[in-house]
């Protein structure tokens, strides 16, 4: 055990000249430290006694709290605390605490108040229990064959726990060893603190050897005992270019038909002592002489061979051989080291050689002279120019002479004919002599045709000679076309709308003309026709003018004759519609009359539909009362007698007596009155009545007839399907009597009493006639446009239709309320009550 003597006693004393009791109050805030040493990871015995805290005053009780004794590390440390020894318990490690903080007090004999107050420091010696440890056991480094010496290779770090400002802490980096043993080279490393970075001097060679392993160690100096630990640095040699490619030899054709193209004509070996795989092996070809570009040649990965292929076709006519020259080289430089002298410093004598292939030491490339040979063919003809151009104006006559071309034969060995004829002609406007190659006009040529593109109308001719096989080859003739003024002025649109306005309004016309300036506008626009005071153009020259309608003009539809000129004077004449509508302010802005007429026309159908179902109505009440003048004794109506009592089933036959007409109601019209109804009939549109249609019922006829209405299901409003075809044959389609309406209440025993078909036609022509009113429709029904032609953008729909679903409730009979009344009193007077 080592004891270190108190190293700091700070003793105030106060109260000189005073009383001893000042002098013990003082000394309460009295601290004094000291200071003990312990040595890290001591193996005992425990426990062993540290020191003794020594007080100048004899006190009761002691007492040490702190580390070490009720804090981390705890139970280490004790005191005695009748006598202040200090005693230790166990091992600390010094890379945990480096020192340890504690308090001790000095109590009265009472053991209650504190009398002195102590700061005590623990100093935990370091011993040498750690090594120093690398940062990574294995580092990996990649370095060029032609790497220079002296250069940064690797660098390695290591951390020691133990203390750095003792020998325990500090430590030195060696190579223990290089795996395989270097010849030419050797590894140095140079330390700087806790890092060390490894170079080399002299020459790699990757001939010698690949791959190097150094174990580096780092010790450190401890005084007892050292500590050490090693890392491996290995370092991979990439092989440098020490060997230049060399041509072996070739396989291939070496020949090739021309016109042939991307073809493999040679195959060039070389040989090369580098490391295959490597850059300094893998081989890059040039081509010399070739001045067309008519050859490329590429490396095969796996063989390094050269391959050497035409890209572009040859031309035997250019003759039959091609002569080049093909050098070979390695990706990288040639490069070589030699060790002249060692030496002790970081760098030896070397030689080095490298730089491009031919300069001072370095091998020259390797080259090679390589033949091609080109076999003839059958070429295609050649035209000479192959585009021409001619302008001519449209309209030429037909069989003008445009151009002519003429191919030639490129070959040397064969003698060809050729044969002219037509390629593209889209609108077989030419033709091509066969023997000449001379064009002429097989149509009208016009410049304003879709198939002329800026002026320019194209058309290509071929030349097919008689080799073997026949070759083809294409000329392009360009026709410019002169405009002439051919076309006559023409409207964007002929038909507008205009609102109705009490000032003068304007809409705008526009003009074109195919043909081009001179011939073409601005225009000139005049009205033809009694148009003073109503319409004027404003002004009247240019491609769009202002057509002016004075307040006078009244609604409805306007026919125009508007004439347009050119600058050369031609014109014609267009028919202008132009419509003329009331306007909602919405659409003042962009007129549109013909969704007005619609929305009109709407109305009116709408009204026209009701006119008629008001009129069905009146005669569905007419046929009622007929029919329900019966005398089949007294009844009561529901609601007026029995609160309970309801309507008899309408649709069981039963015993009644005859029904009796009345006929002043039937008599027949006068000629006068008939007259009028034929007239409001034409007036309103309807079809005129077939006078054989009302010829009385033959026996057939109203056989026919009781037939039907056996198969009509009694008490419904609509004929089904059995009975329809018998009800057509009576009232036909054209006949503006038909109808599939009868009374819900007429039963068959009703209607057999309508003997007279005669009667009941003219009396209904009686109440047609006296329900119109002189000089108002009935109805009208315009022309429902659901779409213009042409017009992609009009989307009207149909009018929806609907039909109603809800079923039939026989209840509502029970409340037909006062109107059914006053009918029932009309048919049936008598039963009525008072």
């Amino acid at each position: 055990m080592e004891i270190i003597p108190i190293s700091l006693l700070i003793t105030l004393c106060l109260g000189i000249h005073r009383s001893s009791s000042d002098i013990l109050q003082r000394q309460k805030r009295n601290w004094i430290i000291d200071s003990f040493t312990i040595v890290e990871e001591n193996e005992g015995p425990f426990p062993y006694v540290l020191d003794t805290i020594e007080l100048e005053t004899k006190l009761g009780f002691f007492n040490l709290r702190g580390q070490g004794v009720d804090e981390d590390p705890m139970n280490i440390l004790q005191i005695n605390d009748k006598t202040g020894e200090i005693t230790v318990h166990g091992k600390v490690d010094y890379e945990q605490y480096e020192k340890l903080k504690l308090t001790f007090e000095a109590l009265d004999k009472n053991n209650v108040n504190v009398e002195t107050r102590l700061g005590v420091e623990v100093q935990i010696l370091d011993i040498n229990d750690n090594a120093p440890i690398f940062e990574n056991k294995e580092y990996v480094v990649h370095v060029d064959e032609s790497d220079q010496q002296g250069i940064f290779l690797a660098g390695v770090k290591a951390i020691d726990k133990d203390s750095s400002r003792t020998n325990n802490g500090t430590f030195d980096f060696t190579i223990v060893s290089v795996t395989p043993k270097p010849t030419d080279l050797e590894f140095y490393l140079k330390q700087n603190d806790d890092i060390a970075t490894i170079g080399f001097k002299g020459c790699l060679d990757y001939k010698k050897a690949d791959k190097y392993i150094i174990l580096v160690e780092a010790k450190d100096r401890g005084d007892k005992i050292q500590l050490s630990s090693t890392c491996t640095v290995i370092i991979n040699v990439e092989g440098g270019n020490n060997h230049v490619p060399v041509f072996t030899g070739q396989t291939g054709p070496g020949s090739i038909k021309e016109r042939e193209e991307n073809v493999l004509v040679l195959r060039l070996q070389v040989t090369d002592k580098d490391p295959k795989g490597t850059a300094a092996w893998r081989a890059k070809y040039k081509i010399l002489g070739d001045t067309n570009n008519n050859f490329e040649i590429s490396t095969d990965a796996q063989t390094n061979d050269g391959l050497l292929y035409v890209k572009k076709p040859l031309d035997y006519e250019a003759g039959p051989l091609r002569n080049l020259s093909v050098t070979v080289e390695n990706e990288i430089p040639y490069h070589s080291c030699k060790v002249q002298k060692r030496s002790s410093g970081d760098r030896w004598d070397l030689v080095i050689v490298t730089g491009k292939p031919g300069t001072g030491m370095v091998p020259p490339l390797s080259t090679r002279q390589v033949t091609v040979n080109v076999e003839d063919v059958n070429d295609p003809p050649y035209f000479s120019p192959s585009e021409k151009y001619v302008s001519v104006e449209e309209n030429i006559a037909v069989g003008y002479y445009l151009e002519k071309f003429t191919a030639k034969d490129m070959d040397g060995t064969y003698a060809n004919k050729f044969v002219y004829i037509k390629g593209e002609d889209p609108g077989d406007w030419v033709t091509v002599d066969s023997n000449t190659g001379s064009i002429t006009t097989a149509k009208i040529l016009d410049r304003e045709s879709p198939l002329v593109m800026d002026d320019i109308y194209n058309v290509t001719m071929l030349a097919v000679d008689n080799g073997e096989p026949p070759l083809t080859s294409t000329a392009t003739l360009s026709i410019h076309l002169r405009d002439q003024n051919d076309n006559l002025p023409n409207l964007n649109m002929s038909s507008m709308d205009m609102c109705l306005s009490d000032t003068p309004s304007r809409t705008t016309v526009t003009a074109f003309d195919l043909d081009k300036n001179p011939y073409g506008g601005p225009f000139r626009f005049k009205l033809h026709g009694n148009v003073k005071g109503q319409w004027s153009v404003n002004p009247d020259h240019g491609y769009s003018v202002s057509l002016v309608k004075e307040k006078t003009v009244h609604a409805g539809y306007h026919k125009l004759q508007l004439e347009i000129s050119d600058l050369q004077g031609q014109s014609a004449v267009y028919n202008l519609s132009v419509a003329v509508c009331n306007c909602l302010k919405t659409t003042m802005a962009e007129p549109n009359c013909r969704s007005d007429r619609l929305s009109s026309s709407r109305v009116a159908g709408a009204t026209f539909g009701i006119c008629i179902a008001a009129i069905l109505l009146l005669l569905g009440f007419i046929l009622l009362a007929l029919l329900l003048s019966c005398e089949k004794g007294p009844w009561t109506l529901p609601g007026q007698g029995i609160a309970d009592e309801h309507l008899n089933v309408y649709n069981t036959e039963c015993v009644g007596t005859d029904c009796k007409v009345d006929l002043t109601l039937l008599k027949p019209s006068n000629q006068e009155v008939s007259q009028k109804w034929q007239e409001s009939q034409t007036a309103m549109n309807f079809k005129p009545v077939d006078l054989t249609l009302l010829k009385p019922l033959n026996q057939g006829e109203w056989q026919k007839w009781q037939e039907s209405q056996t198969a009509i299901k009694v008490g419904t409003t609509n004929f089904g399907a059995a009975g329809s075809n018998s009800y057509d044959s009576m009232f036909p389609r054209n006949s503006v009597y038909r109808s599939s309406t009868t009374s819900k209440y007429a039963t068959r025993e009703d209607i057999d009493y309508l003997t007279s078909r005669e009667d009941l036609l003219n009396m209904l022509h009686q109440r047609m006639y006296t329900i119109h009113v002189s000089g108002e429709e009935l109805g009208d029904y315009d022309p429902y446009p659901y779409a213009e032609e042409g017009d992609p953008h009009t989307s009207s729909q149909l009018d929806p239709i609907s039909i109603p679903e809800i079923p039939f409730d026989t209840d509502i009979l029970m409340h037909l309320g006062p109107k059914f009344n006053t009918l029932a009193s009309v048919c049936l007077p008598d039963a009525m009550p008072s």
